[in-house]
């Protein structure tokens, strides 16, 4: 119980505080979401462009959730495809929002990134996996614990087996079983998650780290990139992946 408090309570209750505290959840019909300038343009940058993103979501959800989606660009292509995964509409949303936008104000962080030769070797089977996607259809989309955007890009992401990437720890909806398997290998295939259908679970693994889940809320530790996982805090300590933290030359400064 005590450690219960400590790695959950606590933070979700300084987060909440924090959320408050900083007016995020004002105005969000009219929030901005122009570019954050991480990306260059599409139409000058010749090289195949692959990027995760993930920004506080919207309203009080933000105290413990983040939204992530997908966006490449093919090389030579003019334009980026933004993936988002959403509760209105087709829950598969194409370039509904500008590529590296702010969620409803939110500045994104980048969770993945590759160029060149690398990201072109990956786009086909994101490609893939987006069309095959199984939880596709109007209805499908649930908030909580799945299947959700998060659960969206992690699905895509599982396609890509001995990537080195792992959604953020506020990332809810990350571990919900979207394809029934409650035991799997992780993404990175160097460990391995038990999930209970998204409502509580584990994950071990050498990219991934130690995550116990708890009705979605997730705390843990990272080795390989040393940090702790918290709820609502998120990552605290090393950025977890290898890719650019500030916008690539030519990049669009409106940040």
């Amino acid at each position: 119980m005590i450690l219960f408090l400590i790695f959950f309570v606590l933070p979700l209750s300084v987060s909440a505080a924090l959320y408050y505290a900083s007016g995020t959840g004002t105005g969000w019909r009219t929030a901005d979401r122009s570019s954050a300038g991480l990306l260059p343009p599409a139409a000058s940058h010749h090289p195949a462009v692959v990027r995760v993103f993930a920004a506080q979501t919207v309203r009080w959800r933000g105290i413990f959730a983040t939204h992530c989606w997908i966006v490449f660009k093919p090389e030579g292509a003019a334009s980026y495809s933004r993936y988002d995964y959403t509760a209105w509409g087709e829950p598969i949303r194409l370039n509904g929002f500008e590529p590296d936008g702010r969620w409803f104000g939110a500045r994104p962080e980048t969770v993945y990134a590759a160029d060149g030769a690398a990201a072109a070797a990956l786009i086909p089977a994101m490609q893939q996996a987006i069309e095959t996607y199984a939880w596709r259809n109007r209805g499908d989309y649930r908030a909580w614990p799945g299947p959700n955007s998060n659960t969206f890009v992690a699905a895509v992401l599982d396609t890509l087996p001995g990537l080195a990437a792992a959604l953020p720890p506020t990332a809810i909806g990350k571990d919900f079983p979207y394809d029934g398997r409650w035991l799997r290998f992780t993404q990175s295939g160097t460990g391995f998650r038990l999930s209970l259908g998204g409502y509580a679970g584990l994950t071990l693994g050498w990219v991934e780290g130690i995550e116990v889940n708890i009705l979605g809320a997730v705390a843990g530790l990272d080795v390989r990139r040393p940090a702790i996982k918290l709820p609502g805090l998120g990552r605290i300590g090393m950025r977890g992946h290898d890719g650019p933290a500030t916008p690539l030359p030519g990049a669009l400064a409106s940040g």
